[in-house]
């Protein structure tokens, strides 16, 4: 499910950006004031808006095109990293000279590791093997994709962090667009599970192996990259708990009280000691152009796993989806042939579950919950769980990266949240029905929808919510009013 969550999120902008240039001028406006394009009062606390992505070359005219068809280049910023670089790492990059027509000719094998492979080669990123070499370990990535790194977050604390209360309820589903640009400081977001979810997910990947955690050769660069823009953002954000060696090859995680020796493993494997969040990644197929899951670390799956899907083509992941082939598979593929390392985006999935499953692959025994609507079932035992999703290119290796983070909300939260029970409670009554099914709450509801309009009436009673409110998507979603003082007093501050 995380998987194909995230996936959805891109298929969400092609059908968003579609149905956006369908409206007239008026529709437009309402849209663009919506997504706080149109002068959104900056005092209040918002998720940023999706910028409108400027593309370096026309996008393919047909499927068949995707092959001479490359993503926006970062190499542009080898210029300002090369002025850090040492004088031995600058005469190893060279004179950063570009032919487009050698870089064509010289492309990566889709399977060949950049460590072993001549260094005139080029990922289909722009960069050349020789320059990705000189720039050694931990380069400068935020500079490299234009992304700010973090601001420090101080006054953290592990113990009693809770995750921001992401409500990604919507109405009506036509109504607002769901995609935000990327809150960097929010990439990848701790709180006091994180030791238990660290040793749930070692458990798991001592249980089921390349069922959770796999990768394919020619994902050798992608991984590293991947693992080292994490550990830098880790020790920017949180620097009372991680902290990387002068010389690079520690990491020293004081939560755990562990250090990991960055090159006695694989980076999937220091990724997993050390973060609670599943990560996959697919990378271009020189010889066809299309994106492929090449490797993946992801421990929160729904009825799926690495296993099942793993060197699948986007439209393969999607094959169970009706219409798929027929209405998106073209739109995707040109998206993510075009997507830019400067501008990743985010978005959250949700659901109704039954206790807390983390791990669910196909015929968990945990499946048997959504058979039916278990008459003792106790509203305690309820959780909303949110997928709260981002997807950004890496810029050296030029893989697309989907992150995600299984979040769990015991359904009483609700009842002091405005706005949120009345919303949430349209959504399961009203939504469409091929939208539910694809949520998958009926096995909940009988417990739900009671306590949902407890809530309500109660939120009315009290003056919190208008009697007369028109149910729609809240104007700071994902957030509900008042989110922050709940937060905050939650943990202490």
């Amino acid at each position: 499910m995380a998987l194909l969550t995230a996936i959805w999120l891109a298929s969400g902008i092609v059908l968003s950006l579609i149905t956006f240039l369908a409206l007239n001028r008026t529709q437009k406006d309402v849209v663009l004031r919506r997504l706080g394009l149109g002068g959104r009062n900056a005092s209040r606390p918002s998720t940023p808006s999706l910028e409108k992505q400027t593309l370096s070359k026309p996008l393919a005219s047909s499927t068949s095109e995707l092959r001479a068809t490359f993503p926006p280049s970062q190499r542009g910023q080898l210029k300002t990293i090369r002025e850090k670089l040492s004088p031995a790492q600058r005469q190893a990059m060279g004179d950063l000279s570009f032919d487009e027509n050698k870089f064509a000719r010289s492309l990566l094998g889709f399977e060949e590791d950049y460590r072993t492979a001549d260094d005139s080669k080029y990922c289909y990123s722009g960069f050349s093997v020789r320059e990705i070499k000189a720039l050694g370990d931990f380069p400068d990535y935020s500079t490299l994709s234009e992304v700010p790194m973090p601001e420090p977050y101080l006054e953290f604390d592990i113990d009693r962090a809770r995750p921001r209360p992401y409500r990604p309820f919507r109405w009506a589903y036509h109504q607002t667009m769901s995609l935000t640009k990327l809150e960097t400081d929010w990439w990848l977001e701790l709180e006091s599970t994180y030791k238990t979810r660290i040793a749930q997910r070692k458990a798991l990947y001592a249980k089921h192996g390349e069922s959770v955690l796999q990768w394919l050769p020619g994902s050798e660069l992608a991984c590293k990259e991947l693992m080292e823009m994490v550990l830098q953002f880790l020790c920017v954000r949180y620097p009372q708990y991680f902290v990387l060696s002068a010389d690079k090859s520690r990491l020293e995680n004081k939560i755990l009280g562990t250090v990991s020796m960055i090159k006695e493993k694989h980076p999937l494997l220091i990724l997993l000691d050390n973060v609670p969040e599943d990560f996959g990644m697919v990378l271009r197929d020189p010889e066809t152009g299309y994106y492929v899951f090449r490797s993946g670390m992801i421990c929160s799956a729904l009825g799926w796993n690495v296993g099942t899907k793993i060197n699948m083509k986007l439209h393969e992941i999607h094959q169970p989806i009706p219409d798929y082939k027929e209405k998106m598979q073209f739109s995707m593929d040109r998206f993510f042939s075009k997507m830019p390392a400067s501008k990743p985006i985010q978005r959250g999935s949700w659901g109704l579950e039954v206790d807390q499953p983390l791990y669910m692959p196909p015929g968990d025994p945990h499946e048997s919950y959504r058979e039916f609507q278990d008459p003792s079932l106790e509203r305690s035992r309820i959780h909303l769980r949110v997928d709260w999703q981002t997807l950004r290119r890496l810029p050296l290796s030029g893989a697309v990266v989907f992150n995600f983070k299984a979040l769990f909300t015991p359904l009483e939260e609700f009842r002091d949240e405005p706005y949120v029970p009345s919303l949430l409670l349209k959504v399961l009554k009203e939504g469409k029905e091929s939208i539910m099914k694809y949520k998958n709450t009926w096995h909940t509801e009988h417990v739900v929808i009671p306590a949902l309009e407890e809530f309500k009436r109660v939120q009315i009673e009290k003056g919190i919510v208008e009697e007369d409110w028109e149910v729609k998507t809240l104007d700071d979603s994902p957030w509900y009013p008042g989110w922050q003082e709940k937060w905050h007093r939650q943990q202490g501050f």
